[in-house]
């Protein structure tokens, strides 16, 4: 055993910002190394750093908060079913949400031991949405889908390097079973670089310090984190806080697909109880609790102390109460491909119950989802197959002193926009239109941010689109007397100017150059009463050209002129 070691405040600041440092330096490799513009231009990908005990200990700056819980979960899993068997070199992989931890099957796991000598200190892990991992639709992300199966290649937890030796055979398997294999092969060979590199930086680290400082300041950092989580609590007034919001629909038919919160507030114990949700639903919106797990984190993060760091100090702080079979804790064999969507619902509600006792702090609701478009095709410039996948930002909602942001990611996904020059250079498509959707954020004291437009066409050649969007129907809500912010939605335009309304899940929509897809994110809800807006503000509105002189006549006391 190694001796225990006792770490003061200054040496354990130092170190924890190295182990940052790791992270970060594991994301920017991954993102640099990818081959698909969804991580080398979205940032669709998260690195983070695990303890022996499976503790997330650090995650990296830019990572999304929705995969937060995903990447504990799979080293739970390891070493549940592989702790006799761990050796240096070994590479684990999986993607699966019923039996490996995972978020949805797009997103693929890896984990890397960390040894000295023959004891294992802990992981280095990342997680990659992938555009696609085979299943029914092109993109594994199309609404509609009734089942996992149908949702693309399910990983559980394999061990794909052995000792520091690929299993070629694990490879071809899953590469066989996914669309544009050669993509694919190099956004896993970035996360396997990734990986390689943060357990090389660890051990850099535990050679100058050794391994006993490694696990004293693994326990430090989640023990410091959990205190400033619980007194953080403990400023929340006692009592109950309730909210009630719904998804649209579950792409099947089930509609106002409920999520119900009471958050029960004692001292420093918060249980965020989800007792009167809808069951899982047939469609592929549901949730597992690792996800749920992550989006209330996140939230009561965002609202509490947005400095604390992301790792184990935040779970053990919560409680989650939440039925088997419920929509926010699906059971097998339900579909999942969707869930962002729904757990920015969940944020929504959590933001929602907290709004009397934090009214400074809560927000608006915000775009409320994860609006995803797909196109793919043959490219008549090469030849081979393309799939161009993008999940769209919308409106932030308006805060207690500022309006929403614009067009942006909100919440627990927090990646980019894809730029207008990547897309047309990687892809056969032209975008015709990038543009914020007039009079989409909700009126108030302080406005809610706005929706987005894309105009899509594609080039020389027939297209597929699968889109999936929320609060398409049900609106973003608005918080103290705040309006609403307007829907989104999906149609084609015709060169002949005729329009075709799509719905809000929609697949195997074929087009060719004469059609643009349109695309259309929901904006966010405003803050405050409307007639305390102050005239200055009306007139950036109007000048700006983002809101009409009707929208401000109609919402305001009167519609100031420039």
């Amino acid at each position: 055993m190694t001796e225990a070691v006792s770490l003061d405040p200054i040496t354990i600041e130092i170190s924890w910002n190295s182990l940052r440092s790791v992270a970060d330096e594991c994301f920017l490799t991954l993102m640099r190394s990818a081959f698909s513009t969804n991580i080398k231009e979205r940032h669709d990908h998260s690195t983070a750093i695990a303890d022996s005990k499976g503790r997330l200990i650090v995650q990296a700056e830019n990572a999304l908060p929705i995969h937060l819980a995903s990447m504990s979960g799979l080293i739970g899993f390891i070493l549940e079913q592989y702790s006799d068997s761990l050796a240096p070199g070994d590479i684990f992989i999986a993607n699966d949400p019923h039996v490996a931890g995972g978020s949805h099957l797009p997103d693929i796991n890896m984990a890397m031991p960390i040894f000295d000598g023959e004891r294992l200190l802990g992981f280095v892990a990342n997680i990659v949405h992938h555009a696609d991992v085979g299943g029914a639709s092109v993109g594994s992300m199309s609404g509609g889908l009734n089942e996992i199966y149908k949702e693309g290649l399910r990983i559980p937890i394999l061990r794909l390097f052995r000792s520091g030796e690929v299993q070629g055979d694990i490879m071809r398997f899953m590469l066989l079973n996914m669309r544009l294999p050669d993509e694919r092969l190099g956004d896993l060979n970035a996360q396997i670089a990734a990986v390689k590199l943060g357990v090389k930086r660890i051990g850099e680290m535990v050679a100058r310090h050794g391994a006993g400082h490694l696990v004293a300041l693994c326990d430090e950092i989640v023990s410091r984190t959990n205190q400033r989580m619980r007194k953080a609590i403990a400023g929340i007034p006692d009592g109950d806080y309730s909210f009630t919001d719904a998804m649209d629909d579950d792409g099947l038919g089930t509609q106002d697909v409920r999520i119900a919160l009471t958050v029960h507030k004692t001292g420093e114990k918060v249980v965020f109880d989800f007792t009167g949700t809808s069951a899982q639903v047939p469609g592929n919106f549901n949730m597992t609790l690792n996800t749920t797990k992550s989006a209330v984190c996140y939230a009561l993060k965002a609202l509490l102390d947005p400095e604390v760091p992301n790792n184990q100090g935040i779970f053990d702080a919560i409680e989650i109460k939440a039925e088997q079979g419920a929509f926010v804790n699906c059971a097998h064999p339900a579909g999942v491909a969707m869930r962002a969507n729904s757990c920015q619902r969940v944020v929504d509600v959590v933001l929602g119950a907290f709004a009397t006792a934090l009214p400074d702090r809560v927000i608006g609701a915000a775009n409320g989802a994860n609006t995803s478009a797909v196109f793919a095709g043959t490219d008549p410039r090469t030849g081979g197959s393309y799939v161009y996948l993008e999940t769209l930002g919308g409106g932030m909602g308006a805060r207690a002193t500022k309006d929403g942001k614009d067009g942006v990611q909100v919440h627990i996904t927090n990646t980019a926009n894809l730029p207008v020059e990547a897309i047309e250079l990687e892809y056969p498509l032209r975008v015709e239109e990038y543009a914020l959707v007039n009079d989409s954020g909700g009126a108030g004291k302080y406005r809610g941010g706005m929706g987005i437009r894309r105009s899509i066409r594609p080039v020389d050649h027939l297209c597929e689109f699968n889109g999936v969007g929320e609060r398409f129907r049900n609106r973003p809500w608005g918080i103290f007397g705040g309006q609403p912010g307007k829907t989104g939605q999906f149609y084609l335009l015709q060169d002949d100017g005729s329009v075709r309304n799509l719905p809000s899940k929609i697949a195997g929509v074929f087009v060719t150059d004469e059609t643009m897809v349109v695309i259309e994110t929901p904006g966010a809800g405003g803050y405050g009463d409307p007639s305390e807006r102050a005239p200055e503000a009306i007139s950036e509105d109007l000048r700006s050209g983002k809101f009409t002189e009707n929208f401000a006549a109609k919402h305001y006391r009167r519609a100031e002129r420039t």
